[in-house]
């Protein structure tokens, strides 16, 4: 078995999930978080576990009560509800998020056609959706672009779900410069970097391994686009949330694994994949070489101090 390198937790889940560790720590009271705080169920379950209370509608929440929104983003709608209905708000957005909403807006307000490459429904496109004051269309591939209601000379700008494939988005971002004749945006660099960062050492993976094992959620988009990369490389690739997933006819004939995991699956859920297959067989583990993540993402002013780094499931 080769470990990708890098694999789990991101710098903005780590954020995240400090975050709620940090409220629960400082509130005697119940606290809130509007969705899943990161898309994993073992995460929300710890959390839980530990006094967090996950709704999806600010409604279900009692006037005043501390609330945390989640690593997603979400609508200026919802943090103007907040705000009236007196919510004291922590905000876990990750910052790589924001930095779309600000470009966004900052290209709403030069006058363009705001373009969002994203996935339907997504907590993240939703939020995003909602942070710009300006008609915003979401194209999920070549053929939407397609059917946009602008002339060739329009301006156009675009801005991208933080977790997408890389290569899909050129792609994407290739087929608006085709049509367009005046189009701006970021980089397919300015997707999240922990993104790129999984992508490419699954890429690296697949050409030494037989088949790929991604440990994620099934509504995990990161985790989903992890799995697309294995199949599309010719692989047999199989997104699980644990190891009570896994199937011992798909290890027949095997030798050699690939085992990844999405940005917000915990370490824990790596070893224990590991030791199910152990349980199956002999199983020698490689670490892959990779790049080394160090990116930390500051907590809000006020959880600052003392600093917390607790990072749930993981090691």
């Amino acid at each position: 078995m080769i470990l990708a390198q890098p694999r789990g937790f991101c710098a903005g889940v780590v954020r995240a999930i400090d975050i709620v560790e940090k409220v629960l720590q400082q509130h005697q009271q119940p606290v809130y978080v509007r969705h899943e705080i990161v898309h994993n169920a073992h995460v929300v379950n710890r959390l839980r576990d530990q006094g967090a209370i996950f709704v999806e509608e600010l409604s279900e929440i009692p006037t005043g009560a501390p609330t945390i929104f989640s690593a997603h983003g979400v609508s200026q709608d919802v943090e103007k509800e907040a705000q009236t209905r007196g919510l004291d708000v922590y905000d876990a957005t990750c910052p790589l998020v924001t930095k779309v909403h600000i470009q966004g807006r900052r290209y709403a307000k030069s006058g363009r056609h705001i373009v969002l490459i994203g996935h339907a429904g997504h907590a993240e496109v939703e939020g995003t959706l909602g942070q710009i004051d300006a008609p915003v269309h979401l194209v999920q591939s070549e053929e939407d672009v397609a059917t946009l209601p602008f002339e060739r000379d329009a301006p156009i700008a675009y801005i991208t779900q933080t977790t997408l494939s890389v290569d899909d988005t050129r792609h994407v971002i290739a087929a608006l410069h085709a049509r367009f004749d005046n189009v701006t945006g970021p980089d397919v660099s300015d997707i999240c970097y922990a993104t790129q960062n999984r992508q490419q050492a699954v890429r690296a993976l697949c050409r030494e391994a037989e088949l790929l094992l991604v440990v994620g959620a099934q509504n995990s988009s990161n985790s989903n686009r992890l799995r697309e990369i294995g199949a599309e490389m010719g692989l047999p690739s199989h997104l699980v949330p644990d190891a009570g997933a896994l199937d011992p006819a798909w290890f027949d004939g095997v030798e050699t694994i690939g085992l990844t995991a999405g940005a917000s699956a915990p370490d824990a859920l790596v070893d224990t994949v590991i030791e199910a297959l152990r349980a199956m067989g002999s199983v020698t583990v490689e670490h892959q070489d990779g790049v080394s993540e160090d990116m930390e993402f500051s907590l809000p002013a006020r959880l600052r101090t003392p600093p917390l780094r607790a990072h749930v499931g993981a090691k």
